[in-house]
């Protein structure tokens, strides 16, 4: 799911003028290729980061530009001016560039050097104010690009870019990527219905509905040969239980749950999706609702949405492509209960069956339980607890005349105690800056009850997104206040009103 990424790249563009010689220029190209060179060989920056030659001319940098659009594996640009690079040259390219693009605001040289400085160096080192230059050019074109200041070997510029580089790598991956929804949303719920044109429009990719009838057709093509190797693997993997276990009652469910994992996975592979949904209402010509399988192919990098939520699945896969290459998982989550003790506030978060073992702090236990909703078999399922450490979850939500993303930092803690009865995977986790606030202030901004969880990206990785993507973005962190939201709230209603 993830091979292609490895060939996917950023171009490194710097720009200058002819007004200072060639010389200098020759000097900006040495540097620039040393910066560029850098980055590319850093373990952090999850594409390869590939250095252009200098542009010096309106029909260079436009040209530039065409280029980036029409190359497949380019993602984005970072663009520097090393020296002062007259910006009214950059417009035509600007107007064309339909690819993310970062600003980096460096030099080459950290220091002043004090006792040797002079004009010659001057002219070289303008970056102070040929960034300036650039900036403004973009911020009156109302171009979006992330802004990047610091010296380019210090460790928060390279962490920043690596942020940078994994939304865009998430925003290329959208374009023309295709989701499945089996069978409809969930009935009379109101958060996972949503405009799938305008979310075609607005991100590149498309949802599309199939009759339970065209997986069963994959389901039923399953042979038993494939079964068994598939059953095989689930032994070596997890802690199986002993109803599911070579001559227990129930390992004819570990079989049909095998078999229901292997026709999805043959559906989405021969229809090229990236993601998909299932209901517990829809479940026409299966045996039963398939948890274990929705795990695995989340596991796999495939984003998933319950009871039909489309712009949930396309938010877990893209934030599995933005945790490319860091640690930690990423998983369909809801929040399921609270844990109200004064002074102890908590949220369960968990799901009927679907949960990525990716998030899993230890080996997950394979069993099977009833499921008092669905009216089919007794599904199996992964059960787990998520380990404690920095979390967020965030939500994309269709406000009608816009989509908006909403994140929530979390601290994910580990259970206090153990839950015998409570056969699924599960996080326990504190929301910032505390339950009562966090809560308010999610469901004054509207976000849903479904979401992805990680604790490998981060709130910056999804405020570069919605800034590449050119959506809502609305944070709630340690620093939320609720009368400070209600009002930013107000005020994108309006300049989202207007800007339309």
């Amino acid at each position: 799911m993830f091979s292609n990424l490895k060939n996917k790249e950023v171009w490194f563009i710097t720009g200058s003028q002819h007004l200072y010689g060639t010389e200098t220029l020759e000097e900006v190209a040495e540097h620039s290729k040393t910066i560029a060179n850098s980055f590319n060989e850093n373990d952090k920056i999850p594409v390869k980061v590939i250095f252009k030659p200098i542009l010096t001319t309106p029909d260079g940098i436009y040209d530039l530009c065409v280029e980036a659009n029409r190359a497949e594996n380019c993602i984005g640009l970072i663009a520097w001016m090393h020296t002062f690079s007259p910006a009214k040259m950059w417009i035509g390219g600007l107007n064309i560039l339909n690819k993310p693009l970062a600003h980096l605001d460096t030099q080459y040289n950290r220091d002043i050097p004090w006792s040797e400085i002079d004009m010659d160096f001057m002219n070289t080192n303008q970056s102070a104010h040929g960034d300036r230059e650039f900036g403004f050019i973009c911020t009156r074109m109302k171009r979006a690009r992330k802004v990047i200041v610091g010296f380019w070997q210090d460790e928060d510029v390279i962490e920043r870019l690596a942020v940078w580089c994994g939304a865009a790598l998430a925003w290329n991956d959208l374009q023309g990527a295709k989701f499945a929804r089996f069978g409809d949303n969930m009935r009379e719920v109101a958060v996972t219905e949503g405009d799938k044109v305008e979310a075609q429009i607005k991100f590149g990719y498309s949802v599309n509905g199939y009759a339970l009838g065209d997986l069963a057709k994959y389901v039923d093509g399953v042979s038993d040969s494939e079964i068994e190797m598939l059953v095989a693997e689930y032994e070596e993997t997890y802690l199986v239980a002993e109803e599911l276990a070579e001559g227990g009652a129930k390992r004819a469910s570990l079989k049909e749950a095998a078999k229901l994992e292997l026709g999805m996975k043959k559906f989405l592979e021969a229809g090229n999706f990236k993601g998909f949904t299932s209901n517990f209402e829809n479940l026409y010509g299966l045996s039963q609702l398939p948890g274990l399988a929705c795990q695995r192919l989340m596991a796999a990098g495939y984003g998933f949405g319950g009871e039909g939520d489309w712009k949930t699945a396309v938010l877990v896969r893209a934030m599995k492509v933005m945790a490319y290459g860091l640690q930690g998982g990423t998983s369909f989550m809801e929040d399921y209960t609270y844990h109200l003790e004064d002074g102890n506030m908590k949220v369960l978060g968990s799901h009927m069956l679907e949960v990525c073992p990716s998030i899993a702090n230890q080996k997950p236990s394979l069993e099977i339980h009833p499921l008092s909703i669905g009216g089919k078999d007794d599904p199996v399922r992964l059960v787990f607890n998520v380990g404690a450490g920095r979390g967020l979850n965030a939500t994309m939500i269709d406000m009608g005349s816009r989509f908006r993303l909403v994140v929530n930092e979390l601290e994910v803690v580990a259970p206090e105690f153990d839950l015998p009865k409570l056969p699924v995977a599960r996080a326990l986790w504190v929301p910032q800056p505390d339950l009562k606030v966090g809560a308010q202030a999610w469901i004054l901004a509207g976000g849903a009850h479904h979401s992805g969880f990680s604790q490998a990206v981060t709130k910056e990785h999804l405020e570069d997104f919605s800034e590449i993507a050119g959506i809502e973005y609305v944070v709630i962190d340690h620093e939320t206040k609720i009368s400070d939201l209600k009002k930013e709230l107000r005020w994108n209603d309006l300049y989202y009103h207007l800007a339309k």
